[in-house]
């Protein structure tokens, strides 16, 4: 409750005092609003973990229908991560790029759903809690290297990084 709370209450200061609103916060309100009806309306341990089943299907599909939109999800969150203006989103790499990482993205939630509700529904509840927090946790940290690797590679074919040995020396 803590946390949904907190959620809202960023999104409503953000509102409040004209800041813009970071993409991941809303998504992250609109997840945990779902989780935390679900946990409040039952004690099933199996509802309970159904939730981040449903969590990570409804964010895939939502990744996955964003690709028929003029601007898949992630061009709409890379301006969390990267200051971009709109010239540089427009660049075709980097629109690839975003199509690329959306793609993926759904693929990742939606691939996690149903690994997740397999584990669910053929393991005992011990070896659901364990293979789930070492796969997941496993998977999510591959997906964001993957992420920032292909981010890497177009930023600097387009000019916005330099290599890694002038990276090294700006930082020394």
């Amino acid at each position: 409750m803590a946390a949904l709370c907190w959620s809202y209450g960023a999104i409503a200061f953000r509102a409040l005092t004209g800041r813009r609103t970071s993409g991941l916060l809303i998504l992250t309100a609109i997840v945990m609003t779902g989780r935390t009806v679900i946990a409040l309306a039952t004690d099933s341990t199996f509802l309970y973990f159904l939730q981040p089943i449903i969590s990570d299907g409804v964010v895939g599909t939502t990744f996955l229908l964003s690709l028929a939109t003029a601007r898949p999800l992630v061009a709409r969150l890379a301006g969390d991560f990267y200051p971009m203006d709109h010239e540089l989103a427009m660049r075709p790499r980097v629109q690839r790029l975003f199509w690329r990482l959306t793609l993926m993205w759904a693929m990742l939630c939606l691939g996690k759903a149903t690994l997740t509700m397999w584990l669910l529904q053929s393991t005992s509840l011990d070896t659901f809690v364990l293979v789930k927090s070492i796969s997941m946790l496993s998977i999510n940290a591959l997906a964001v290297v993957a992420t920032l690797a292909f981010a890497i590679r177009v930023g600097r074919k387009e000019g916005m990084l330099g290599t890694g040995a002038e990276l090294v020396a700006v930082a020394a």
